[in-house]
């Protein structure tokens, strides 16, 4: 089976990868240029643990190719995913331009049944201005060619986006014809040896279905953000919480950890998506809105509790971040928490030192100098005032105190994951701060 993806960003290149290891011949599509000419010599834009060597393996092996010239696969492929960017607009919502332009790009060029699926996040009703774009397209060029249009949502978790794609919980597919959920299924029936659910639907579900989910899990976290913030007014430990709400069957413990707010590229966006899709139908997410304004809250805790521990001493002094990206196992650090942190270290004069694992050169693509970049997790704290973790690699999870002790002026630690034992940490000598515990 043939099919095209446009798009290789982080959904487009391991969709089209784990497509490919599944025996399928994929060609993947990008308008630039650099991007693909780097796939075609083994460079991997995108860190994703498992991902390289996965894309390295099924080029050789002539499963995967990557192109810039869309029009040429087009032929030979029975089914399109769209796996464009969807960027959230000035006011939120989601910006569909690329989006259209690939739809108004197939109905330009597509001679014969062809399926465009939809794999990027968009808002309900997207898949109704595809089909018109392409209809507008071929009534331009006089032709009648058959095609159906689908939504195929991905559910992927940076970090483990290969075991998420080729063991899914399920997978959802919108569909409005009876040939478009038989091509489909063919695409689909590898994975089905896995024992896994394919979900069929009516296409406007399946895009509404991709943002109840992503909004759901955010909720959760927030929810627990509120609930920690509260466990240290009143005495309480949101760990216990945490575990006693956790085995209830009705709750499960997924999405109940506390910390220092969410950010990547779903939750956010896809947040304030749905809550702009409401108001344009003049319904208010009221839920929606608390959970963006308890993340966004969160995502300053960190430095509340640092400039209450410091006071206005902050100016002058040197402090240490652990991790950069929005999670572990990526470099992403697209809505990060850190961000804000450095954004508000920096307005109050404070010198900065940073250290992840993976992102250190996706953070200077984004702020450039204006904080130093440490060449090790240790050397990060040299002479710091505090340290921060940010992000809970497992690098960070058994730390040598005694090295950090003598290396920082002042042991200062800020849990922003809860990764530490409080009362290992503090007979140490050392100054420990998380979150949720009084």
């Amino acid at each position: 089976m043939n099919i095209a993806i446009v798009g290789t960003g982080y959904v487009g290149l391991v969709s089209g990868t784990c497509f490919a290891e599944m025996g399928v011949n994929v060609t993947c599509v990008d308008v630039n240029k650099e991007k693909i000419s780097k796939l075609l010599n083994g460079e991997i834009p995108i860190y994703e643990p498992g991902l390289e060597e996965l894309v390295l393996r099924n080029n050789r092996e002539g499963r995967l190719n990557f192109t810039t010239d869309f029009t040429s696969v087009l032929d030979d492929v029975d089914i399109v995913f769209s796996a464009v960017g969807t960027p959230p607009d000035e006011d939120g919502s989601a910006d569909l331009q690329y989006v259209l332009a690939v739809a108004r790009q197939f109905g330009q060029n597509i001679k014969k049944y062809t399926v465009l699926v939809t794999k990027s996040t968009v808002p309900v009703g997207t898949a109704a201005k595809v089909k018109t774009i392409i209809q507008e397209e071929l009534y331009k060029r006089g032709e009648q060619i058959p095609f159906d249009v689908a939504s195929n949502p991905e559910f992927l978790k940076e970090g483990a986006a290969i075991k998420d794609f080729m063991s899914p919980d399920r997978v959802v597919v919108g569909i409005e014809s009876e040939k478009a959920k038989e091509l489909m299924t063919k695409l689909y029936r590898p994975f089905l040896l896995n024992n896994f659910r394919v979900i069929f639907m009516d296409i406007p579900s399946a895009e509404m279905t991709k943002y109840a989910a992503n909004s759901m899990l955010a909720t959760r976290i927030s929810f627990m953000n509120d609930i920690a913030n509260l466990c240290e007014l009143v005495g309480a430990d949101v760990n216990m919480v945490r575990k006693g709400i956790g085995t209830d069957t009705r709750i499960g413990s997924k999405f109940l950890y506390p910390g220092c707010g969410y950010g990547g590229s779903c939750f956010p966006k896809d947040v304030k998506a749905l809550i702009k899709t409401a108001e344009k139908h003049g319904y208010a997410m009221r839920v929606l809105n608390a959970v963006e304004d308890v993340n966004e809250y969160q995502k300053r805790i960190v430095f509340n509790k640092l400039k209450k521990y410091y006071g206005d001493t902050l100016k002058g002094k040197t402090i240490a971040i652990w991790g950069l990206a929005f999670k572990p196992e990526t470099d992403d650090m697209r809505e990060a928490t850190a961000l804000v942190i450095i954004q508000l270290l920096k307005a109050t004069g404070c010198n900065i030192r940073v250290f992840d694992p993976v992102a250190m050169d996706e953070c200077h693509r984004r702020i450039g100098d204006t904080v130093e970049y440490a060449a090790d997790m240790y050397a990060a704290v040299l002479n710091a005032d505090a340290l921060l973790l940010l992000t809970e690699w497992k690098q960070f999870r058994l730390p040598s105190w005694g090295v950090i002790i003598k290396s920082m002026n002042r042991p200062v630690v800020i849990d922003g994951r809860n990764i530490y034992d409080e009362q290992e940490v503090k007979k140490l000598g050392i100054d420990y701060c998380c979150i949720g515990r009084k």
